[in-house]
């Protein structure tokens, strides 16, 4: 196995990542690419879940402003978030890497249980797998869903992709052109300053399993195999900077 940095990361793509330049659904060009920069980690060896978000199809808070109730609503957004990880797990079984679909909701038809001891089980056997259904719970983001399946797994870190933003800001950059990015930034002045990257349940179960927290756009070529390789790109929110973060490569 090649020298890698993280040997098991848990990947967190949101759903509208997915979309590309449509205003819904998947666009297919958008998600070969992200299975390319998965396998390109994969062929390291390195060992990945992944969570996907299900808001290209539909997100809770939509339903809710519509009139129906919260937690069908979060239902509706879980079940989404499965048909993104079954549409992902063909994509990536095409190019040849071995995927498994584990679903916090049961639909045996179509993918197994979640189980902790089997998920971990399928990375050591060097297979990728994909959390879909969020936790199984409303009033949930999926965001903790990575933190917790994250956790789970004992993964080294946690990459969170974003679309078009190459990491944490210091305030937010769409309404402030000074606003500066971040190279680092502890879980507890992620929480304080109020920085919207991930929820506060997600950071505060990341900090308590000590898994740093690596957000990045992933839009940039290459970045997921970059990033298992120890190289600094977007903010890295954790307990405590890179050793030699003067000596690290900034994009």
């Amino acid at each position: 196995m090649a020298e890698v940095h993280y040997k098991r990361i848990l990947l967190k793509l949101s759903g509208e990542a997915l979309t590309g330049s449509q205003a819904f659904g998947i666009e297919p060009d958008v998600i070969d690419r992200i299975a390319d920069e998965i396998a390109d980690a994969y062929s390291l060896g390195v060992q990945i879940a992944i969570v996907v978000g299900g808001g290209n199809f539909f997100r809770g808070v939509m339903g809710s402003s519509w009139g129906m109730d919260k937690a069908a609503a979060d239902y509706v957004g879980m079940l989404a978030t499965i048909m993104n990880c079954l549409i992902l797990q063909g994509v990536l079984n095409k190019k040849g890497i071995q995927t498994r679909v584990q679903t916090a909701i049961s639909m045996p038809s179509v993918a197994e249980p979640f189980i902790r001891l089997r998920a971990i089980r399928h990375l050591e056997k060097n297979r990728v797998v994909i959390f879909g259904g969020g936790t199984g719970n409303p009033h949930v983001t999926t965001d903790t869903a990575a933190a917790l399946r994250g956790a789970e797994i004992k993964a080294d870190a946690i990459l969170m992709a974003k679309n078009s933003v190459d990491g944490v800001f210091d305030a937010d950059p769409k309404t402030n052109p000074n606003a500066k990015r971040l190279d680092y930034i502890s879980f507890a002045d992620l929480i304080s300053q109020n920085l919207k990257v991930m929820d506060s349940a997600a950071v505060s179960l990341c900090e308590q399993s000590n898994i740093p927290i690596i957000v990045f756009d992933f839009a940039r070529n290459g970045a997921i195999k970059r990033l298992v390789q120890g190289e600094q790109i977007g903010t890295l929110v954790g307990s405590e900077p890179p050793k030699k973060m003067n000596d690290t490569v900034r994009v």
